[in-house]
Parts: structure tokens; C-alpha cells; sequence
């Protein structure tokens, strides 16, 4: 209140309260049905302050976003979302959305879609080779390892494989003398972050070796940790002559480097960029784009690989090991899973079709049978709760500190934990994770047009009715979001994540739109003494001090005018000091011009309000707050010396843009000059054009299309070109560069230019 934030709070939502969570958990099993939910194992990043497990988009340059502590991989089971489903579908709609290009661009980037050709290796059968045995005597000529690349063209310079210490060829390809190496290794890669392990350059001989399918040659295949699982296949073609990565590998490890491209001295460093291919059979003198389009037709046509794309993205963890969150509304039952039941096995899935309570009905056979046909095996013994049993409460739990070793505190609630099987009725045990408190986050624009409604034509008159997540009339008339702002920080994680659950909420039936947020802007950073402001530097501006010393309009017009709304800027006692003595200024001339007789106001006074009114609205709705702060003081200059010429009128119009910045002063003030009504209940004032039309205009005067002076013309004059012609040949400053010249040809653009050519 005392800001004078303008907030509903009929309109409110509290995440935590159970009749919220309960749609949470409500949505998460509509996903499950859609098949856009699936339990997997998986390489993921641990946080051991947190004791959980973190999502991709939460690990910054290693670390836990939320602690700052150092993760760790871990491979675990846990619950996934099926965001890569909808990779091709979130890029390409950011070419339509209106959007701030920092936040397009972030998750762009994030999505990270490349083109290129996926080629298989086969492993070389131990026994033909004659001088490698495999670990356990059981790969044969079937085996392949698959990579993704998107230089094809670099193939023939490929002299060995990586693969991450997570694949799961990587115990299986090791041979005796090595394999308790291998296993080591796995168990210390484990223990590293992901930024680690890209910078790390350690890696162990697995013995076994494969074949490039280019050059039929044999090459040695090793397990490293700059090879991640979650990226691409899991496994790398290295190509040391071409990338540095593979190059400092090589050389640290004596490896075979042979360049394929020309450029650069490849026994210096990797040559990153094209060229003309060498050592490469029958593409040797081809160009790199044309060499990469005739190799992947080669590849293709000889079925050693196929063309492909892949996306940096991976499927959004939902999982986490702690107390504070929804509990995930699943249960597993041990004997279905020994029968192969499953939900996928009843016959509510084979008739699946999503109702949706009071929303029209859809269907999504694609998602469904495809999900059904794919991972009903990796699913035996998993059931959604009844919808009618929602929410599944998060019990009291007198030590809620997470326990650690992939256990969630819930599963030391044995009564929490035990349930009957939805499908046999036999015991089971409920999930006892939460999810991801981003999944809270990612659907509450659509709750909150629908909470706190008084309307009775929606049925809907107070919250406690709510009885489901959001009313299908009011979620029409007032979705998708018109404008959004908020930070950055968040670009590729709750932006991401509310854009992709809005795309599968209407693959399922449940809206009729794909995108949330219409239009978005990211607003900048407001810093202090040079750096973002926290307790341990002790630059953190208490508002309420500001506010005691200067009032809230002051603050608020300040934080406004500190720089681009885009930018944000670096707080200054000095200049919040100068918007309170311009404040005071208004007051000072309102007070006298209201005292003043009224008068009819002066054109220049009429061109100047105008002026500020149409730039004002122009840059409130560019969210250029600073420029329009400007407008509105020069403005206050100007009525400082203009005091008797401005009316009452003009002064009302200038309050009520004032009000947009300074609401408590343009209220006060209102009131004092007399109006009884309220300065915010004022329609916002129209621009009148004519006061804004110049008398004159200025032409250019150029010679042979060199500028050589400048002519004031009256408006009424501008399309009398004979008379333009003379003024310009006039001109003293234009007669010195004609002087000897003929003239050929007078060219002129009415009211802008004049060229005279010679």
C-alpha cells in the first residue's frame, strides 16, 4: 500500500495451500495419461547441500542454483517430463511470439537444435581383428557404436571413440586387462560436475576397438568424461586434427591425429574451420559445405548412418528428494510389476480420452499409442492416484531435512507410504518424491482469472467453490496473457517450462491456445556501487528507508528513471535526491498556476503539452519509462517559466500523466486545484495534432549529392518547386559551388531535399 501497487488480492494464489497442489498433482497424472510423464534411469546432477536431485536448467556453470554448491552426477531412477517432445515446436514458435530477442534468444540457444548425420561404428569383432578380445566374448560384428555429428565432412580425420562413462557399452567393451579401470573411472566420473567433467581431459583404454566405416580402418575406443551421456548419443567420433577438445585429448594421451582439412598446423592446434578436404579418398579437393552434403547423401545411400537432427534439450526432471513440494501423485505396486500391469494395461488407458471435467474433450492418439508401445515396459507397476483422491496432502513431518542417499524424507512415513494397489488391490507404496516446485510456477496464470470470481454468471462466486483448476469461459475470455514482465533469470527455466506445459494442456483437450504469454519483456537489473546487490557487499537499498526520507512517488519515478527498463541501472543517492527537488518543483508550479486567473492557452503552451502527451504514450507502452520521465520534466521547465500562460486545462492533463508515475502527488495535487474526483478515474488525455504542425519545414541543399546548405520553407510553400529552386540558387552558401558550373538537372523531394546537379 504504502508503494501504491495496485494488486487484487481477490486474485491470489498460494502454491503451497492444498487446493492448489491438488490441480498440480491433477496435471501431472493428465501428462502421465498423455503419455508426456514417464519414470526412467538416467545420468542426472545431485546437489549434496540440497540433497536432491536438480533439473538441467538449475545447475548455473556447475552449481546449484538455488545454493550455489558444486553438483555431482548421480544415476538415479526418477520422473521425467517429455519436453523434447516439443524441442522443434518451442524453437520454432519463437519466431512468432513477441518476445524481448534476450529471452528468444537464451532459449534458442538452450534448446540448441543442430543438424547433421548420425553414423554408425561398428565394433570390431575380437576374433577376426586377432589382437583384441572384448570384455565377455559376446560382441560380434552387430555391435555399433552410434555418434552425432555435424561435420561429416571431417570423417576420414576421425582416429578413435569416445564414449561417456555412463554409456552402457562402456563395462561391456572393456577386456580383462582393463575393465577394473574402467570401473574406477565410472565410479570417480560420478563424483564430478558437468562443467568438470567438459574441461577434464582424464580417460581410460576400454581395448576394444571399432571400425571407421570411411576409411575400414580400426580405431581404439576409449571412455572419458568430456563425453557426456546426455548429449547426442553419448559417444563422440574424435576427430583431434578438427576439434581441440579431441586435439588436447590426443596429445595428452599419444593418440593419432591426421588432418582432413587444409588450414592451419594441426601439430599445433585443432583447424576448427573449412577448407578443401585431403586425405579423404575420393572427397578429397571438395570444398567443407560441399564435401558435408555429398558425404551424408554417401553415408545415407550406404546405410552406415542416416540424416538427422538433434537438440541440446533434454526431458525436464521432475523429481525431487525433499519435503518442501507436491508429493508426485503415483503409486507402485510390486506384484503388478512381476505380471507386467501396469496403468497402461487397464481398460481406462485402452479407451483413453481425456474429459477434462467441464472442458471440451480431446483426444491425442499419436502421444498415447505411441507412449504405450514405447515405454509400457520401463512402467510395470505404476498407477496414477484416483483424481477423486486428490490432493495428496503433504503430511506433518517433525524433521523434514533431507536424508540424503536418494532418499525422500515422506519414505520415512510408513503410513504416508503404504497404500492398496489402484489396479490389484493388494499393498503397495505411494511415490514418496515431490515435484519440482517450477511445475507449481509453470500453470498459475491460468489459476488466477478464476480464483476469487464474484460474477455469478461464472457459478463461481467465492474460492472455496473452486472445484476445478480453471473455469473453461473465463480462461477464453481472458488467456493467453496479453503482457508479461519479468526478469531474465528465469529465461530458460519457468519461461521454458510454463510454454511447453501450455503446449501439452492443449494437446490434451484442456485449452484452446499454445502459447501462454502473447508478448514478454525482461526487465534489466537495478545494481549498486557497480555490482548486483546483496547482504555481503552491504549495498542493499531498504525501500522503506527511501521512502521515509523522500515518500514512494519519489522512489518509484526514480527506480523508473535509473535507466533503460531494459537495463536496469546503478542506484544513486545523489539522483534520487534530484527526482525529489523536481517533485517538489511540480508542486510549487501547480500550486501557482492554479492560483493563477484562467487564461486560453498559448500555441506554444498548446504544441507543448501535446507534444509531451503523445510522447509520453508512445514511450509508457515501449516501456521506455526513462525517456517519458524526461519528457515530463522538461515539460515542468517549461511551465516554470510559462506560469501564466498555461491554463487550468492543461494542467489537469499534465497531472493525470503525471499520475502514471507519481500517483500520490498527482492525487494530492488534483484535489487541491479543486476536483473532487479521483485523478485515476481520468481518461487519459487525447493528442490534438494541430498545435504539433510546424509553421516551417527545413529542406537540404545538395550539389552533385554533396550537402551544401540548408533553406527554411513555409509549410504552405513546400510544393512550389520554382520557388524552392530560387531560394535554393539564392542561397550564398550554395551560389560559391556553382560558380563556373552548368547546371544539368534540378532534382527535388518535396519538402526534404533539393539536388542540383552540374
Amino acid at each position: 500500500k504504502r508503494l501504491g501497487a495496485l494488486f487484487d488480492w481477490d486474485h491470489s494464489v498460494v502454491t503451497s495451500d492444498p487446493d492448489y497442489y491438488k490441480w498440480t498433482q491433477w496435471i501431472f497424472i493428465q501428462l502421465f495419461k498423455a503419455g508426456l510423464a514417464l519414470r526412467k534411469k538416467a545420468a542426472v546432477d545431485w546437489c549434496p547441500s540440497c540433497q536432491t536431485v536438480l533439473a538441467d536448467e538449475q545447475v548455473i556453470n556447475g552449481r546449484c542454483e538455488r545454493c550455489n554448491t558444486q553438483v555431482i552426477q548421480r544415476e538415479l531412477e526418477q520422473w521425467f517430463f517429455k519436453i523434447t517432445d516439443y524441442a522443434e515446436k518451442l524453437l520454432k514458435n519463437l519466431d512468432r511470439i513477441d518476445w524481448s530477442e534476450t529471452t528468444k534468444a537464451m532459449q534458442r540457444n538452450w534448446i540448441g537444435k543442430s543438424e547433421g548425420t548420425a553414423i554408425k561404428f561398428p565394433v570390431a569383432n575380437s576374433q577376426r581383428s586377432g589382437r583384441v578380445k572384448s570384455g565377455n566374448g559376446q560382441l560380434g560384428t552387430g555391435e555399433a557404436i552410434e555418434v552425432f555429428t555435424t561435420r561429416p565432412d571431417t570423417i576420414f580425420g576421425a582416429t578413435f571413440m569416445v564414449i561417456a562413462p555412463e554409456h552402457p557399452l562402456a563395462l561391456k567393451l572393456a577386456s580383462a586387462k582393463y575393465r577394473e579401470a574402467i570401473r574406477k573411472y565410472i565410479e570417480q566420473s560420478k563424483k564430478a560436475s558437468e562443467i568438470q567433467r567438459q574441461m577434464a581431459k582424464t580417460g581410460v583404454f576400454t581395448g576394444s576397438y571399432c571400425i571407421n566405416p570411411l576409411t575400414k580402418q580400426e580405431i581404439p575406443i576409449w571412455v572419458a568424461d568430456y563425453v557426456l551421456m546426455g548429449y547426442g548419443t553419448g559417444a563422440i567420433m574424435a576427430v583431434p586434427a578438427h576439434d581441440q577438445r579431441d586435439y588436447e585429448f590426443a596429445k595428452i594421451h599419444e593418440l593419432k591425429i591426421v588432418g582432413v582439412i587444409n588450414g592451419g598446423d594441426v601439430s599445433k592446434e585443432a583447424y576448427v574451420g573449412e577448407g578443401k578436404l585431403v586425405n579423404s579418398g575420393e572427397f578429397n579437393g571438395l570444398d567443407s559445405k560441399t564435401a558435408i552434403k555429398n558425404l551424408s547423401k554417401y553415408i545415407e545411400d550406404n546405410k552406415i548412418g542416416t540424416l538427422t537432427v538433434n537438440y541440446h534439450l533434454r526431458d525436464w526432471l521432475i523429481s525431487r528428494q525433499r519435503y518442501w513440494g507436491p508429493p508426485i501423485p503415483m503409486i507402485y505396486c510390486q506384484e503388478c510389476a512381476s505380471k507386467g500391469a501396469s496403468w497402461f494395461t487397464t481398460e481406462e488407458a485402452k479407451m483413453y480420452e481425456v474429459s477434462g471435467m467441464n472442458y471440451a474433450a480431446g483426444k491425442n492418439e499419436k502421444l498415447n499409442t505411441e507412449y504405450r508401445i514405447q515405454n509400457t515396459s520401463t512402467m510395470h507397476g505404476w498407477y496414477p492416484v484416483s483424481e477423486q483422491d486428490l490432493p495428496v496432502e503433504l503430511p506433518y513431518l517433525e524433521n523434514h531435512q533431507p536424508r540424503g542417499k536418494d532418499i525422500s524424507p515422506l519414505a520415512t512415513l510408513p503410513d504416508f507410504v503404504r497404500v492398496k494397489c489402484p489396479g490389484c488391490g493388494k499393498n503397495a507404496k505411494r511415490e514418496t518424491d515431490v515435484s519440482d516446485t517450477f511445475l507449481d510456477s509453470s500453470w498459475y496464470y491460468l489459476r488466477y482469472p478464476s480464483v476469487g470470481i464474484q460474477n455469478s454468471k461464472f457459478k463461481m462466486p467465492n474460492r472455496e467453490e473452486l472445484e476445478l483448476p480453471w473455469n473453461s469461459e473465463i480462461t477464453k475470455k481472458w488467456l493467453p496473457v496479453d503482457m508479461y514482465i519479468g526478469g531474465n533469470e528465469h529465461a530458460v527455466m519457468h519461461l521454458l517450462y510454463t510454454r511447453f506445459i501450455t503446449m501439452a494442456l492443449k494437446d490434451v483437450g484442456l485449452i484452446d491456445f499454445d502459447e501462454p504469454f502473447k508478448k514478454f519483456r525482461a526487465h534489466g537489473l537495478i545494481i549498486r556501487d557497480g555490482a548486483k546487490m546483496s547482504k555481503s557487499r552491504g549495498n542493499v537499498v531498504n525501500p522503506n528507508d527511501y521512502m521515509d526520507a523522500y515518500g514512494s512517488d519519489t522512489l518509484r519515478m526514480y527506480l523508473l528513471f535509473i535507466g533503460p527498463y531494459a537495463q536496469g541501472g546503478d542506484f544513486s543517492d545523489r539522483a534520487i535526491a534530484g527526482i525529489h527537488r523536481f517533485l517538489n518543483r511540480v508542486w510549487q508550479n501547480a500550486l501557482e498556476i492554479s492560483n493563477s486567473p484562467a487564461t486560453s492557452a498559448k500555441s506554444d503552451v498548446a504544441k507543448e503539452i501535446n507534444k509531451l502527451i503523445k510522447k509520453v504514450s508512445g514511450d509508457a507502452q515501449a516501456l521506455k519509462f526513462n525517456t517519458a520521465i524526461a519528457a515530463i520534466m522538461e515539460f515542468n521547465n517549461f511551465a516554470g517559466k510559462k506560469k501564466k500562460e498555461i491554463d487550468i486545462e492543461t494542467l489537469k492533463k499534465y497531472l493525470v500523466v503525471l499520475s502514471v508515475f507519481a500517483p500520490f502527488l498527482a492525487e494530492e495535487l488534483w484535489n487541491r486545484i479543486g476536483e473532487k474526483t479521483s485523478v485515476h478515474d481520468q481518461k487519459w488525455p487525447s493528442v490534438q495534432e494541430a498545435p504539433l504542425r510546424e509553421d516551417e519545414t527545413t529542406v537540404v541543399v545538395q550539389i552533385n549529392g554533396k550537402l551544401r546548405g540548408t533553406l527554411k520553407v513555409q509549410i504552405s510553400n513546400i510544393e512550389n518547386q520554382k520557388e524552392i529552386e530560387e531560394l535554393a540558387f539564392a542561397s550564398d552558401s550554395v551560389k560559391k559551388y556553382l560558380e563556373g558550373k552548368k547546371v544539368k538537372k534540378v532534382i527535388y523531394v518535396s519538402g526534404k531535399v533539393i539536388n542540383i546537379v552540374t
